[in-house]
C-alpha cells in the first residue's frame, strides 16, 4: 500500500513537472500563434511562480485542515482549470491566467506531496520514496520537453492534463497520512491507516505508541503561530529549510527549465535537440539519486551535487556544456530539498514552516526566472558564472548546517534537531 500510494501522489510531481516544463518546447508556437514578444513571452514563463507563492502560502492550512488528501484532490482540479484555459487561450490574458492557477496547483503539490510520502513511508526507504517526488517533476518536465518537440503548443496541454486525472481517481484506493489522522484526533481511522500501510499481519503497536506520544508532547504546546518561525527552538529546521530552497534556485535550475530551448538557440543549438537531450537525462540520473538516497544519506548527496553544478554552471558559462549540470543537480540538489523539507519540521509547525520554506522556493524560482533574460542579454557566460558562484556557497552551507535525517524516524528527527 506504501508503494500504490506513492505511485498514486507521484502523479502530482508529475503535474509539477508538466508544468515547469511546458513553456520552453511551447515558446515558438505560443509566440507566432498568439503574437507574444519575447517580453510578453518571459511574463507567461514567470508567472507560473507567482500562483505558486500563494499555493505555497495556502498549502500548509489546507492540508492541516482538509487533509493530505482532499488537499491533493482540490490541486488536481484547480490544474485542470488551468490546462483548459491554456488550451482555449485566445490572447496573453488567458494564457497567463491559465498559467496562474497552473502555478497554484504546483505550489500546493510542491508542499503536500513530499509531506504526505514522509508521513507514511517506514524510515528506511523514506529518502529513496520521497526522491519519487524529484524523479516524477523529472518525467513530467522531460515529458513535455520531449512531446513538445513533436507536436502543438496546444496538444501539449494532454501531458498535463492526464497527471491531473489519474490522480483524482487515484486518491479514491488510497488512505489518508496516518500521522495527519493522529493529529485531528481520529484514533480509529488512525489505527486503521498504518496498518493497511505497514501490512495487515504487522505490529504496529510500538510505531503507533510513537506517533501518538509525540503528538500529545506537541498538543501541550500553544498553537503555533507565524512568528514562532523565528523561535530560537525552530530558527535551527527554518534555516536548513529555507537555506536549501534558496541555494537550489540559485543555482538556476527553474531559468533553465523555463528557457532550455532559448538558451540552446542562444548557445547556436537546436532547441528541440537540447530540450530533448535534457528530458533523457535527467530520469536515469534522478531515479540513480533515489537508489542513493537511504544508502549515501541526504548530506553526501547535497555535498556532491552542489560540487556538480558549481562545475556545471562554470562549464556552461564557458561553452554551454549543459549536460554536466543536469546531471549534477538531479541526484541531489533538486530531490534532497524537498526531502529534508519534508522530515525536519514538528506536526504543530509543519504547516506554518513547511509553507514557508515552499513559498521561499517560488520566490527564489520568480526571482530568477524572471531575471534571466535580463541577464543573458547583459552577458550569458557571466549568467552561468553567477550560478556557479551560488552553487559554491552551497557546498559550504551543506557542510556546516544541514543535518543527516538518513535511517530515522520522523520522531527520532525531532530529538536530533533539538539536540543540535
Amino acid at each position: 500500500m506504501v508503494f500504490l500510494a506513492t505511485a498514486v501522489v507521484v502523479c502530482g510531481s508529475f503535474e509539477f513537472g508538466t508544468c515547469v516544463g511546458y513553456s520552453a518546447p511551447a515558446q515558438a508556437g505560443i509566440v507566432s500563434d498568439i503574437g507574444l514578444s519575447n517580453s510578453e513571452y518571459g511574463v507567461f514563463g514567470s508567472v507560473l511562480t507567482i500562483g505558486a507563492m500563494i499555493g505555497a502560502v495556502t498549502s500548509g492550512s489546507l492540508a492541516d485542515i482538509l487533509g493530505r488528501k482532499m488537499t491533493m484532490r482540490f490541486a488536481a482540479v484547480v490544474g485542470i482549470f488551468g490546462w483548459l484555459t491554456v488550451y482555449f487561450a485566445k490572447d496573453a490574458m488567458m494564457l497567463y491566467a491559465g498559467r496562474v492557477l497552473l502555478g497554484y496547483c504546483t505550489g500546493v503539490l510542491s508542499y503536500v506531496v513530499p509531506v504526505y510520502i514522509s508521513e507514511i513511508a517506514p524510515k528506511g526507504i523514506r529518502g529513496g520514496l520521497a526522491t519519487s517526488n524529484q524523479l516524477f517533476i523529472c518525467s513530467g518536465c522531460s515529458a513535455a520537453y520531449i512531446i513538445g518537440a513533436l507536436v502543438s503548443w496546444r496538444c501539449l496541454v494532454v501531458v498535463g492534463l492526464i497527471p491531473c486525472a489519474v490522480l483524482l481517481v487515484g486518491l479514491f484506493f488510497i488512505p489518508e497520512s496516518p500521522r495527519w489522522l493522529a493529529n485531528i484526533g481520529k484514533e480509529r481511522e488512525f489505527h486503521a491507516s498504518l496498518q493497511e500501510f505497514r501490512g495487515e499481519d504487522s505490529d504496529i503497536s510500538e510505531e503507533a505508541t510513537e506517533i501518538k506520544d509525540y503528538i500529545k508532547s506537541v498538543r501541550r504546546l500553544p498553537k503555533a503561530k507565524i512568528q514562532d518561525l523565528f523561535q530560537r527552538k525552530n530558527m535551527y529546521a527554518v534555516t536548513v529549510g529555507v537555506g536549501l530552497m534558496i541555494f537550489q534556485q540559485l543555482g538556476g535550475i527553474n531559468a533553465l527549465g523555463f528557457y532550455t530551448s532559448y538558451i540552446f538557440s542562444s548557445a547556436g543549438f537546436s532547441g528541440k535537440l537540447g530540450t530533448t537531450l535534457i528530458g533523457v537525462i535527467q530520469i536515469p540520473i534522478t531515479f540513480f539519486g533515489a537508489l542513493l538516497m537511504d544508502r549515501s544519506g541526504r548530506r553526501a548527496l547535497l555535498l556532491v551535487s552542489s560540487s556538480g553544478t558549481f562545475l556545471g554552471c562554470f562549464l556552461t558559462g564557458l561553452s554551454f556544456y549543459f549536460k554536466v549540470y543536469y546531471a549534477a543537480y538531479s541526484v541531489g540538489m533538486g530531490p534532497v530539498p524537498w526531502v529534508i523539507m519534508s522530515e525536519i519540521f514538528s506536526i504543530d509547525m509543519k504547516a506554518i514552516a513547511g509553507g514557508f520554506v515552499t513559498l521561499a522556493s517560488w520566490i527564489g524560482s520568480f526571482a530568477i526566472s524572471y531575471s534571466f533574460n535580463f541577464l543573458m542579454d547583459w552577458n550569458p557566460a557571466g549568467t552561468f558564472f553567477l550560478f556557479s558562484a551560488a552553487s559554491l556557497v552551497t557546498v559550504l552551507f551543506v557542510a556546516k548546517l544541514v543535518p543527516e535525517t538518513k535511517g530515522r524516524t520522523l520522531e527520532e528527527i525531532q530529538t536530533l534537531l533539538k539536540a543540535t
